[in-house]
């Protein structure tokens, strides 16, 4: 019974330091969302703004610009995954990652070869683990992207966007990241990149509303071939954000939910040891008692 009351200890604080680890790690999620939530409001006015631009830009433009024509045949498609390169945040790669794969598989029933462009550690180890081709990946700030970081994708997917088929070239662009919702909820979605649907943050005009006027210089084709490739940057920032934003909610979440579990285990443990060490108290009074009782009985005999 010594034996057993020692293991329980030796579990206890054992748990007692994971939860520690557990603990700690919540409390910078939580410290760092609240940046995270910040960046992902402050791009969305800039998002709108580089929206509305584009579309009068392009319903001005005569110009028949690759980025927003449909191809006439789609061979190959990319698929920008956006996953972590850390654990311990729940269900928050696998879901993103179930989301690329039904992807895939709807590309490939169309018969399109998929061009697979990973982000994070954990999309990267998925695909090796299966021993799968990758075409070009990104690791190391998936908790906390710049711009930087999206233009740096952002200028790799449209450079292969403008090569042939034969050279490798792609011939649209699809994301797959988990948008931001609240805390609570984070959903994995899928949004095509490229050729542009330039859709977004366009409102029907009411009777009342004013109409705005535009003047492009040198003009508006020009002007098109200008913005497109900031909106692309700007697009995939966005989605960099939300997916971090994501990220941090769920390890917060995940690390919570760890916590009370370590919490409701010591208990469970705590009493198991109480249990143990009552029955050692017990079993030596039971003993002294015994050798009492043997010791009387031998004494009265003599």
């Amino acid at each position: 019974m010594a034996g057993q009351l020692r293991a329980y200890r030796r579990q206890i604080r054992s748990v007692q330091a994971t939860k520690k680890i557990t603990r700690a790690m919540e409390l910078i999620a939580a410290s760092r969302i609240i940046k995270a939530q910040a960046n992902v409001r402050a791009s969305t006015p800039y998002a709108r703004a580089l929206t509305r631009a584009v579309s009068a830009a392009a319903s001005n433009s005569s110009l028949d610009h690759p980025l927003i024509t449909e191809k006439t045949e789609v061979k190959r498609a990319a698929v920008l995954l956006l996953s972590s390169d850390r654990g311990l945040a729940g269900a928050y790669s696998s879901s993103v990652l179930r989301e690329g794969e039904r992807l895939t598989a709807a590309l490939r029933e169309e018969g399109k070869e998929v061009a697979p462009y990973l982000v994070g550690r954990k999309a990267v180890a998925f695909y090796g683990f299966r021993r799968r081709s990758v075409v070009d990946s990104w690791v190391g700030f998936t908790d906390s992207p710049s711009y930087e970081d999206a233009k740096t994708i952002g200028d790799r997917l449209l450079a292969d966007f403008a090569q042939d088929f034969a050279q490798g070239g792609i011939d649209e662009i699809h994301v797959v990241y988990t948008h931001f919702v609240s805390m609570v909820t984070q959903e994995p979605r899928v949004i095509r990149l490229l050729p542009l649907e330039v859709v977004e943050g366009v409102e029907a005009p009411s009777d009342g509303d004013l109409q705005p006027l535009y003047e492009f210089e040198p003009s508006a084709d020009a002007v098109l071939d200008a913005l497109l490739p900031q909106y692309v940057n700007s697009r995939i920032f966005n989605c960099l954000l939300q997916a971090a934003a994501s990220e941090l909610a769920a390890r917060q979440r995940a690390m919570k939910s760890a916590t009370d579990n370590a919490d409701e285990l010591i208990k469970k443990l705590t009493r198991l040891a109480n249990n143990a060490r009552q029955a050692d108290i017990t079993q030596e009074i039971s003993e002294i008692v015994g050798g009492a009782d043997a010791l009387a009985s031998s004494g009265s005999r003599a």
